[in-house]
């Protein structure tokens, strides 16, 4: 019977504020340019890889905020949540959901580990993004992405903790993030 007090021992995380990263991450998402110039298939595919990979930035920027723990763990139960929400309402059965969603966590678990893997190297970075976000094709294209990703995680390191874990920041404009690849 002690389970109701349990939140009396742990500081609560503003639901306003995960919603509001996770509302900015699927927002950046959607930008035509993604889609439109640098051939990021615009299907339920294309959008779920360029979520993962915006997901992964911002996550591993709270690896380095003192006191982000509870909000990464929040921010993931909140896609996960999100994910779960979108299988019912393209009307996946309830017994096909669970599998659906460990496919999904696999999938960020997967591309999680292989852009910390291929970061520090440009073009072991970019290959990573052809292949999972490019559907490998278009070098070209995951070189200005990886350039993009680049330039938002270094927006991110100069934010301080605290307006970090306030969502007291914005991502790149994606044109202006990857000018050196015209």
């Amino acid at each position: 019977m002690l389970w109701p007090f349990n939140h009396f021992s742990k500081p609560r995380l503003a639901r306003g504020t995960i919603e509001a990263i996770y509302g900015m991450i699927v927002t950046q998402t959607r930008e035509p340019v993604f889609y439109r110039e640098l051939g990021v298939a615009d299907t339920v595919n294309g959008r779920f890889d360029l979520l993962l990979l915006h997901l992964w930035m911002v996550l591993r920027r709270f690896r380095s905020a003192g006191g982000a723990g509870d909000l990464s763990q929040a921010l993931f139960d909140h896609f996960c949540a999100d994910m779960d929400a979108n299988l019912r309402e393209m009307g996946v059965g309830d017994l096909a959901v669970p599998k659906r969603m460990q496919a999904f966590g696999e999938a960020f678990y997967g591309r999680a580990n292989a852009y910390d893997a291929a970061f520090a190297d440009d073009e072991a970075f970019a290959k990573a993004l052809s292949r999972n976000v490019l559907n490998g094709e278009g070098m070209e294209n995951a070189r200005w992405l990886a350039t993009y990703a680049k330039s938002v995680l270094a927006r991110l390191d100069g934010v301080d903790d605290t307006a970090l874990l306030a969502a007291a920041w914005t991502f790149p404009v994606p044109a202006d993030a990857g000018k050196s690849h015209s």
